[in-house]
C-alpha cells in the first residue's frame, strides 16, 4: 500500500446526501492487533480496515514472527511462534502505535527492544508515562541510542497512578500487566471508548481486566489465553468526520455502525448550532440547512470531552459559519498546522499560542494545500468540499492512515472527488 505521492482534489459546491457504513476504528484495531502477542492461539480479528498505519502494524507483527493471512476483511493472526523480541527500527518511526507493542510484548517474551515511536508530527507526545508505568511494574529499562532495552523478568503486579490520563499508557499497562500473579490496579486511567474495547478483546480470549471507561482498571493475573474472533468498535473519528462534512455542505446523511454516545460532545456543538440530529439504534441521521452560526467556544479535552481528533474539521467548518469562533487546543500543542493551509482558502483565523480566533467568510476559494497530519489533512478535504473551484490536498498518505478510500467514501455521498 505506498500512495506516498498521490493528492486528492476536491471540486467544491455539492451537498452531501445517502448513507454510508462507518469503518472499523483505527485507534480500535491497533491496540488490539499489538494485543494478539498475548496468545499463542489463532486468533480472528473481523472487519480490519485497509489503512497505512494498519498495514504498518501487519508488517511489525510479521517482523517478529507473527503469522498473518488476511480474507476480505477478516484478518487470521497467530502469534504462536515469536522469532524476535526486537522490533522493526525503521516501521516503528513510521507508526506511533508501535508502542503498543511494547506491553504485550514483555507480558509474552519479558523482553524487548524497540525505538521511540513516530507518527504525526502534532505536538510532544511523551512515552515517559508508559516506561514509568511498566518499572513500576518490576521492568528494568535501559534507553541507549535512541533504542530502548526492557527486561521484564521481574515483573510483578502493582497500584500504578498516571500523572495524565495517557490512553496509550493505559493500553499497554493493561496489556502488560495480563499474566501476572496478583492484581494490578491502574488509577487516573483514560476512558476512550477504545480503551473498552480492547477489555473486551483482551476479556474474550481469558484475561480478567474490568474497570475500563472508568478512572480506574483492575487486571487480575491468568495463568493462559485461548483463540477468540472478534470485531472492533466502529470508528468514532470517521463517523465525527462525516457529520462534520455534511454540516459544511449540507444535505442528509445517515451513518451506519456507530454508537452515538462515543461522539456526544460533537452532536452537542453541532446541535447547537442548528443541525438536525438523530439517532437509531447504531444509525446517526444528520442534516444541515445554509450556512450555519458559529460555535462560540471549542475547546479539546480528553474523553468525554471535544476530541482533539477533531479539531481540524471544526475548524473547516468555524471558517466558513457566521460569526466568531475561540478555539482552544489542550491536548497537543503542535495542532494547528492546517490553520495557515485554510488561510491560503481565504479563511479568516488568528492564532495565539494553542487559541485560535476563526471568524467565518461568506466562502472559500480552492488551493492547492499540504496536509500535514491524518486529520489536518480529513479538515482540508472538508474545506475543499465547500471551496469555490479545486482545492488539490497533497500529501495524501497522511490521511490513509485513519480513513479507508476517503475519497470513494465522499464521492458515494456525491462530492466531486477524486484521487490523483
Amino acid at each position: 500500500m505506498n500512495t506516498y505521492n498521490d493528492k486528492l482534489m476536491v471540486v467544491g459546491g455539492n451537498e452531501l446526501n445517502g448513507e454510508a457504513t462507518i469503518q472499523t476504528s483505527k485507534n480500535a484495531v491497533l491496540p488490539i492487533l499489538a494485543g494478539c502477542v498475548l496468545c499463542d492461539k489463532p486468533i480472528v480479528i473481523k472487519n480490519v480496515p485497509n489503512l497505512l498505519d494498519v498495514h504498518n502494524m501487519f508488517n511489525i507483527l510479521k517482523g517478529i514472527g507473527v503469522s498473518i493471512d488476511c480474507v476480505d476483511k477478516d484478518c487470521y493472526i497467530d502469534a504462536s511462534n515469536i522469532t524476535s523480541t526486537t522490533l522493526n527500527q525503521e516501521l516503528c518511526k513510521a507508526l506511533r502505535s508501535s508502542i503498543f507493542l511494547l506491553g504485550p510484548m514483555l507480558a509474552r517474551t519479558r523482553q524487548a527492544v524497540i525505538s521511540y515511536p513516530g507518527g504525526c508530527d502534532i505536538g510532544n507526545r511523551p512515552i515517559d508515562l508508559h516506561l514509568s508505568g511498566l518499572e513500576k511494574l518490576g521492568v528494568k529499562i535501559i534507553k541507549r541510542h535512541s533504542l530502548i532495552y526492557c527486561d521484564a523478568r521481574n515483573m510483578h503486579s502493582a497500584t500504578i497512578q498516571l500523572d495524565f490520563p495517557s490512553v496509550g499508557a493505559t493500553e499497554n499497562l493493561m496489556m502488560a500487566s495480563v499474566f501476572l500473579k496478583g492484581t494490578t490496579r491502574l488509577i487516573n486511567v483514560a476512558k476512550e471508548p477504545e480503551i473498552v474495547d480492547l477489555q473486551n478483546f483482551l476479556n474474550s480470549m481469558g484475561c480478567n481486566i474490568s474497570g475500563a471507561g472508568s478512572a480506574e482498571i483492575t487486571i487480575t493475573g491468568v495463568d493462559k489465553l485461548h483463540s477468540t474472533q472478534y470485531m472492533p468498535i466502529g470508528d468514532r473519528i470517521v463517523a465525527g468526520t462525516l457529520m462534520i462534512a455534511t454540516a459544511i455542505t449540507g444535505g442528509k446523511v445517515a451513518l451506519k455502525n456507530t454508537d452515538f454516545k462515543n461522539n456526544q460532545s460533537l452532536i452537542a456543538k453541532l446541535s447547537s448550532v442548528g443541525c438536525q440530529i438523530d439517532i437509531k439504534s447504531d444509525i446517526i441521521y444528520i442534516s444541515s440547512k445554509g450556512r450555519l452560526p458559529s460555535v462560540d467556544l471549542i475547546d479539546t479535552q480528553v474523553y468525554p470531552g471535544f476530541p482533539t481528533d477533531m479539531q481540524a474539521q471544526m475548524m473547516s467548518l468555524q471558517a466558513v459559519s457566521d460569526g466568531v469562533s475561540i478555539m482552544c487546543e489542550n491536548v497537543f500543542e503542535n495542532r494547528y498546522k492546517h490553520a495557515k493551509e485554510l488561510i491560503k482558502m481565504g479563511a479568516n483565523i488568528i492564532l495565539r499560542d494553542r487559541v485560535a480566533v476563526v471568524k467565518g467568510v461568506k466562502e472559500l476559494t480552492g488551493a492547492p494545500v499540504d496536509a500535514t497530519d491524518l486529520r489536518a489533512g480529513a479538515g482540508l478535504v472538508l474545506a475543499g468540499l465547500k471551496a469555490n473551484g479545486y482545492t488539490t490536498v497533497n500529501n495524501a498518505y497522511y490521511i490513509d492512515r485513519g480513513y479507508e478510500q476517503f475519497e470513494n467514501l465522499l464521492s458515494s455521498l456525491g462530492a466531486n472527488i477524486k484521487r490523483i
